[in-house]
C-alpha cells in the first residue's frame, strides 16, 4: 500500500494520523507474507492443509498408515506404541526433506485404535514424545500418563447439517458459553453427548443462538479451564471421541444454534511429556529461544510467529477445526499476550505509541491477519472474537482499512465494572453517567460482545454477580414465599446489570453458563487444594427448574431479554441514544432501534408520574418489566396500561425503584 493514501482506519480516527505510517504497514506486512506464502504454496489455503499431510493418516492408495513428523534438529525418530510393544528401534522413521520424517506402516501392523507416540533422540536426550500433529490423546486411568492414539479423523460422519445457515447469527450472535465437563449437576464430569442430548435443548429454549465453548483442545490438567494445551488437534478425550463433537456441533446446528470455541494460540502448556516443549530438542522449535519463550504470568511456552512452519502449524489448526469439526468461529485466547512483547503485563494503555511504537509484535500481529483471512475464506460467515485488553485500535476492522481482520472484541471492561461496582459503592453513589460512559465507549466500527460476567468473574478467588449482590443470604431465603431484602435487591439489580449490559454494551451479548439462573457460589476445578472435589465444577439445573425456588424467575426473565433482543433486531441495530439523565432519580433513558429504555437504579425512590421527551408522538406499549411477578418482582407496573404522549411529545409512566422498563410506540 502506498504510503501516500490514508487507510480508512485512520480517516474514521484522526486521532490515528501521526500513526498512519505504521498501520500502512499494518497492510503491507501482511501483504508481503501472504505474497510470499502465495509463492511458495499457491494459495492461504493451500498453505493450511498441513494437517492432512503431517500426523498420521491411512493411505487407501499404500494400504498403510502413513506418519509424519517436522523434527528439523532432531537425530532419530522411531515410531513406537502398543502394536509393537513399545520398541524403540522396530519402525525407525526415515528423514525425508525440510526438517520432515516419515514412516509407512502396514495396516496389518498398525489398526485404528492403537496407543502410540514417537521416540526422539536430539541433542536434550532420547525421549518418548505425543506426535504433534495428533488426533487424539488419551490418558491412562492407572499411571495417569498421555499417549496418542491412531485415529481416522476422515472416517465418515453422517452429518446433517447441510441447510444450516450462519446468516444473520453472524450479525447479532447471543452466546452461551459454557464447559462441556462441568455442565452437568453430577459431580463428576460431563461429556459430549449428555451436553447435546441435556444442555442444548436448554439453551435452544433460552433463546441464544451461539454456544461458545471452552476446554475443547486437549490439555493435561483439568482445572486449567483448557488454556494449558498441549495437544492442538485433538478434542479433550475426557469429554469423548472426535465423533461424539462432532454429534454435539451436528446437533446445535439442528437446533439454529452456530457453535464457536476457545482457540489457544497465544501460548501454550510447558509440559514436556504431554506438550510440544523442546520436541527437536533444538530449545526454539515451536518456541522462541531462551527468556522470549517463556511467559511468567502463565507459566507456559510462547510461540515464535515468525517461524513459517509454527505458521503453518498454527493456520493449519484453524482449517482442521472448521473442516472436520464444522464448527462456525473461533474465540481468540489472550490476545494482549500475543500482540506485545510485554504481553501487556503491568502496562498501562494509556497513549496510542503503546499500540504502534513500543513493544508491538509484528509477526504475531500478522498471524492473527492471517488467521482472519483465512477463517473468513473457508467460511465466510464465520465469527471470530478477540479477547483483549489493551484496546488495541483496528482490532475489528478490515486488514485493508489497517486492520487485524476480527469481527468482535470481548468488551471485557464491562464486567470489571461491574464487580468493582459492587464491591467498592453502596446503591446510593452509583454514577448514572459512569454507568453510561462504561458500557457506551468503544471504537467506531468495531463490533463488541457485552456481558456483565464470564467464567472469569466465577471462578475461586471472585463470586459470580449473584454472589455478590446476595451471598450466603442464597443458602436461606430464596423460596418463593420468602421475603428477604437482600434477595429483593439482588435480584433486582441482577435483571437490571443484564439488560443494561445486553443493551447497550454491543452487537453482540455473551453469558456463562448458569448465570442466568443466578447460579451460586464460585467455579473450582477438583484440586489438591479441595481434595479433587467436583462439588463446585458443576451446575446445579435444579435449582433452576424447581417451582419453590427464586432462581426460576431469573431465568424467565433471562428468556425474555433475549427473545427481545432478538424480535426487536437491537444487537445490530444503530448505538443507542441518551434521552434523559437524571443523576438525583438516578433515572437514565435512552432510545435504541425505537424502542425507549427506562432505567430507575435508585434504591428507594419511585416516581408514579415521570415525564421525559419521548421519540415521536404516540401510543407507547411496555413490552418487558423488570417487575413482573414472572420473573421475581413486585407487579407494581401494570403492563397492559397504554401511554399516550402528551403535550411537546412528552412521555408520562410511572417508574418504581430498582426498575427498568422497555417500551415500543405503535
Amino acid at each position: 500500500m502506498s504510503k501516500n493514501r490514508t487507510p480508512q482506519l485512520v480517516k474514521d480516527d484522526p486521532w490515528l494520523d501521526p500513526y498512519k505510517d505504521e498501520i500502512t504497514d499494518r497492510i503491507s506486512r501482511y501483504r508481503g507474507l501472504l505474497a510470499d506464502i502465495k509463492a511458495a504454496h499457491k494459495s492461504l489455503k493451500s498453505f493450511s492443509n498441513a494437517y492432512k499431510d503431517l500426523g498420521i493418516h491411512y493411505s487407501k492408495k499404500d494400504k498403510c498408515w502413513i506418519y509424519r513428523e517436522w523434527a528439523p534438529q532432531a537425530h532419530r525418530l522411531s515410531l513406537i506404541g502398543s502394536f509393537n510393544n513399545w520398541n524403540r528401534d522396530s519402525h525407525v522413521m526415515t528423514r525425508i526433506d525440510k526438517g520432515i520424517w516419515e514412516i509407512c506402516v502396514s495396516k496389518n501392523e498398525l489398526t485404528e485404535g492403537d496407543l502410540v507416540k514417537v521416540h526422539v533422540a536430539s541433542n536434550n536426550g532420547a525421549h518418548d514424545r505425543i506426535p504433534a500433529y495428533i488426533f487424539r490423546v488419551v490418558q491412562d486411568n492407572r499411571t495417569h500418563d498421555f499417549s496418542g492414539q491412531v485415529w481416522n479423523i476422515e472416517k465418515k460422519f453422517e452429518w446433517t447439517d447441510q441447510t444450516f445457515d450462519l446468516n444473520g447469527i453472524n450479525n447479532s450472535p447471543i452466546i452461551y458459553e459454557a464447559h462441556v465437563g462441568m455442565a452437568q449437576e453430577r459431580e463428576g464430569v460431563g461429556n459430549f453427548v449428555e451436553f447435546a442430548e441435556n444442555i442444548l435443548p436448554r439453551i435452544k429454549d433460552y433463546g441464544y443462538n451461539t454456544i461458545q465453548l471452552m476446554a475443547i483442545q486437549e490439555h493435561p490438567y483439568y482445572g486449567s479451564f483448557g488454556y494449558h494445551v498441549s495437544n492442538f488437534f485433538s478434542v479433550s478425550s475426557r469429554f469423548g471421541t472426535p465423533e461424539e463433537f462432532k454429534f454435539l456441533v451436528n446437533k446445535a446446528h439442528e437446533l439454529g444454534i452456530a457453535v464457536i470455541i476457545d482457540l489457544v494460540h497465544s501460548h501454550a502448556v510447558k509440559n514436556f511429556a504431554e506438550g510440544l516443549n523442546d520436541f527437536d530438542g533444538s530449545g526454539h522449535q515451536y518456541f522462541h529461544k531462551g527468556g522470549r519463550g517463556y511467559h511468567n504470568q502463565w507459566d507456559s511456552k510462547l510461540f515464535d510467529y515468525g517461524k513459517r512452519e509454527v505458521l503453518q502449524f498454527l493456520l493449519s489448526n484453524v482449517r482442521y477445526w472448521i473442516d472436520q469439526y464444522h464448527v462456525d468461529g473461533f474465540r481468540f485466547d489472550g490476545i494482549t499476550s500475543m500482540l506485545y512483547h510485554h504481553h501487556g503485563d503491568f502496562v498501562n494503555f494509556d497513549h496510542y505509541d503503546k499500540y504502534f511504537v513500543e513493544g508491538v509484535d509484528w509477526d504475531a500481529l500478522k498471524y492473527l491477519q492471517l488467521a482472519n483471512e483465512l477463517v473468513h475464506q473457508i467460511k465466510p460467515d464465520a465469527i471470530t472474537i478477540a479477547e483483549d485488553m489493551s484496546g488495541m485500535p483496528g482490532l475489528c476492522r478490515k486488514v485493508k482499512e489497517g486492520g487485524i481482520g476480527f469481527d468482535f472484541r470481548l468488551g471485557m471492561g464491562i464486567p470489571d465494572f461491574w464487580i468493582k461496582y459492587l464491591k467498592e459503592k453502596k446503591d446510593e453513589n452509583w454514577n448514572i453517567h459512569e454507568l453510561w460512559s462504561v458500557m457506551t465507549n468503544r471504537r467506531f466500527s468495531e463490533r463488541t460482545v457485552a456481558y456483565a460476567e464470564s467464567h472469569d468473574q466465577a471462578i475461586v478467588g471472585d463470586k459470580t454477580l449473584a454472589f455478590w449482590l446476595m451471598d450466603k443470604e442464597m443458602y436461606y431465603h430464596m423460596q418463593v414465599d420468602d421475603r428477604n431484602l437482600v434477595i429483593d435487591r439482588g435480584m433486582a439489580l441482577h435483571k437490571m446489570i443484564r439488560l443494561f449490559t445486553a443493551v447497550l454494551g454491543g452487537e453482540a451479548y455473551l453469558n456463562f453458563i448458569g448465570n442466568e439462573f443466578g447460579h451460586p457460589e464460585w467455579i473450582d476445578f477438583p484440586r489438591e487444594g479441595n481434595n479433587w472435589s467436583y462439588k463446585y465444577a458443576r451446575r446445579q439445573w435444579s435449582l433452576a427448574d424447581d417451582e419453590n425456588l427464586k432462581y426460576k424467575y431469573l431465568a424467565e426473565f433471562d428468556k425474555r431479554m433475549i427473545s427481545m433482543l432478538k424480535k426487536y433486531d437491537l444487537l445490530s441495530s444503530m448505538p443507542a441514544r441518551q434521552v434523559n439523565m437524571d443523576e438525583s432519580n438516578k433515572v437514565i433513558v435512552f432510545e435504541r432501534n425505537n424502542l425507549i429504555f427506562a432505567f430507575n437504579f435508585h434504591h428507594e425512590r419511585s416516581i408514579s408520574d415521570y415525564k421525559f421527551t419521548s421519540i415521536g408522538k404516540g401510543k407507547y406499549d411496555i413490552v418487558l418489566s423488570t417487575d413482573d411477578a414472572e420473573t421475581g418482582g413486585f407487579s407494581r407496573i401494570d403492563t397492559n396500561v397504554e401511554h399516550f404522549t402528551l403535550e411537546n411529545d412528552l412521555l408520562s409512566i410511572y417508574l418504581p425503584s430498582r426498575t427498568a422498563l422497555v417500551l415500543k410506540r405503535e
